[in-house]
């Protein structure tokens, strides 16, 4: 702990001369703002305790959620903050790893560039991983957003969709789901599906089960997705080269599907950005898929580096864009922000291997 706790610190100090202040948060956080979040499914992966005087609280998961909230509540624009602190995660599938580690971080707020300050993030956490054998991968879940927000279907179908781009599984599930026709149920072509019904048990009322029926019989009437748009989705997230391949693809594929050409836009100025900052962008891997299993916060730009011989090893640093989490947590005031967390631990055993 002695070598990590070193490691850490030398990477915080990296940031802060990069002009970053540095921040402590709380070791405890309420829980009732992760849930609100990201919904129950959290549970499954932090650790959760509670007090009278409190009420339900977590061990910190991560620094960005209480970074941001710091931000929204008093802090300049623009900012740059950076810590270095122990989170904890859950891993009852993979007991191998650990449950609690160091994190070192950097955020960056600004308002006035933002395809700036994702090239300057990405840029600043490649030098201080140094010459560590890593190889980078990023996407940019923007593009994704873009394609289903102008799907023409039913804005509670969109909603779905868009709820659960983080969920590949569910999300393919439903994207089957609303592109095939409805089966008639029988109890929709009903006129009174109450008549000699018995008497209400549990807590769902009659009238619950009349608007769940009126949703039915009205998403039972909307078009399906046709399948040129499904090949159309299929395609946007098949898309996996390295960067400048990756862009000139998006962009053929783009004229069948123009609401992703301002996503594909900013793609493109922010490659520009990276090599201007001096990184190999011939060397930085795209996938349109990348960053759906990262934190359900990122809604642009994602990223992460990952140890080039260790396919066992957890990615080394990770990071993005979270722009509507500000909105979130800034209760209707939002600032474009972005950042990353290094693994210090898993640095130094790379660095130990090179």
């Amino acid at each position: 702990m002695t070598r990590v706790s070193t490691r850490a610190a030398q990477l915080r100090a990296h940031f802060e001369q990069l002009g970053a202040l540095p921040v402590e948060t709380s070791i405890l956080q309420p829980a009732g703002t992760l849930l609100d979040l990201y919904g129950e499914d959290i549970r499954g992966r932090a650790y959760i305790t509670s007090d009278a005087l409190r009420g339900e609280q977590m061990l910190r998961p991560d620094f960005t959620v209480p970074v941001v909230q710091m931000h929204m509540e008093a802090g300049a624009d623009p900012a740059r903050y950076t810590y270095a602190g122990t989170v904890f995660r859950r891993q009852d599938d993979e007991e191998s790893r650990p449950n609690e580690y160091t994190q070192v971080g950097y955020e960056m707020f600004d308002r006035a560039e933002p395809i700036s300050a994702d090239a300057e993030v990405f840029a600043s956490i490649t030098q201080a991983l140094g010459a560590a054998p890593v190889k980078a991968a990023t996407g940019d879940i923007g593009i994704l957003v873009a394609a289903v927000s102008a799907l023409e279907t039913s804005e509670a179908r969109k909603g779905a969709l868009l709820r659960h781009i983080w969920r590949p599984q569910k999300f393919r599930a439903l994207l089957e789901q609303f592109s095939t026709p409805s089966v008639a149920r029988d109890v929709l072509g009903l006129d009174n599906p109450f008549e000699n019904a018995g008497p209400e048990i549990g807590l769902r009322r009659t009238s619950d089960v009349k608007d769940r029926l009126d949703e039915l019989r009205a998403d039972a009437q909307i078009t399906p997705i046709s399948k040129t748009v499904v090949d159309l989705l299929d395609a946007l997230l098949n898309i996996r080269a390295m960067l400048p391949l990756a862009v000139a693809q998006l962009w053929d594929l783009a004229v069948e599907m123009p609401a992703i050409g301002p996503a594909v836009e900013r793609l493109g100025a922010r490659m520009i950005a990276l090599k201007t900052r001096g990184v190999d962008i011939e060397k930085i891997e795209f996938a349109t898929s990348y960053g759906r299993s990262l934190m359900e916060y990122y809604d642009g730009f994602v990223f992460g580096f990952y140890a080039e011989t260790r396919t066992d090893l957890p990615p080394i640093a990770t990071g993005g864009r979270y722009d509507a989490l500000t909105k979130q947590l800034g209760q209707g005031a939002e600032i474009p922000a972005v950042g990353g967390v290094i693994r210090p631990d898993l640095l130094l055993d790379l660095e130990g291997a090179a």
